[in-house]
């Protein structure tokens, strides 16, 4: 169980991405489009949340889960930020060689396993300065 602490959130919602890109065939935009919820708001408006919508959101989430990740000061610490780091590469090529994969949602998720990925080592080196202590005679 302690395994899957350290595995990156984000390749869960890459993995969730490729499921639903790749298991309708042809018809695969049609289900990354499709509407999940759609209700009248009080102002008048109508709220709809599709699928792609639906993807950022677990992105948002798992950004948020994993920076709270990166606060951690452990020797695994370097393992969780070099498996993310790996993440986002996959992502990246993903985007730019899959056809599937070359749309916008997927391009924000792309970019939020970026932001992980910089925001992992950033929060790693900020504390790992304040755990140096030199002492000086």
């Amino acid at each position: 169980m302690k395994l899957f602490r350290h595995i990156p959130f984000f390749l869960y919602v890459l993995i969730l991405y490729n499921i639903l890109a790749f298991s309708g065939g042809t018809e695969a935009q049609r289900i990354m489009d499709a509407t999940l919820i759609q209700m009248r708001l009080l102002s008048g408006a109508t709220f709809i949340l599709d699928v792609n919508d639906l993807l950022i959101i677990l992105g948002v989430i798992a950004l948020c889960i994993e920076i709270f990740k990166s606060t951690r000061t452990s020797n695994v610490s370097i393992i969780d930020h070099a498996l993310s780091m790996l993440v986002f590469v996959v992502f990246l090529i993903e985007f730019i060689v899959v056809e599937k994969a070359g749309t916008s949602s997927f391009l924000i998720l792309t970019l939020m396993a970026l932001i992980d990925v910089i925001t992992g080592f950033t929060v790693t080196i900020s504390s790992s300065r304040r755990d140096l202590s030199i002492i000086r005679e």
